[in-house]
């Protein structure tokens, strides 16, 4: 099936060819993708307001993972999002109005989010389907844009 809007959470794995192959696959010609990428922060970063750190470092994965769409033709937009991914998931549908979403993780025992139940809770939270891709970072499955000298 393909959607006209599609909303993405992720965020390590923001980078990642199945990430990448599934929003293609599920786009239609005239897609419009948003892609939110937590700000992911410790505890004790939080507790201490140190969050500009974990924002850039999200803010540079989300920009690395736009211009690899942009690359494969996919049009794409893009935000750092709250720390907690259910969160993130909530603010940006409320504001972009998906008609799908796609959670991205590490797999199955790396995986924090899946640990936590954050697919199962954005299901939960929604009546627009939500598709769960798999992106093992440790495997030959991500594209990393390197600067040339």
């Amino acid at each position: 099936m393909k959607f006209d809007r599609i909303l993405v959470i992720a965020n390590e794995t923001i980078a990642g060819k199945p990430l990448h192959r599934q929003i293609a696959e599920m786009a239609s010609d005239r897609a419009e993708v948003m892609v939110v990428a937590p700000a992911l922060s410790s505890r004790l970063k939080y507790a201490f307001s140190d969050v500009d750190g974990p924002r850039e470092e999200a803010r540079g994965r989300l920009d690395e993972s736009l211009a690899l769409m942009a690359e494969s033709g996919i049009r794409a937009t893009g935000e750092v999002g709250d720390a907690n991914p259910t969160l993130a998931f909530e603010d940006a549908s409320a504001v972009f109005n998906p008609d799908t979403v796609i959670v991205s993780t590490h797999p199955e025992g790396r995986s924090n989010w899946l640990e936590n139940g954050v697919v199962e809770e954005i299901r939960e939270r929604t009546q627009i389907p939500v598709t769960h891709v798999v992106v093992d970072l440790d495997a030959v499955e991500h594209t990393p844009r390197t600067a040339t000298a």
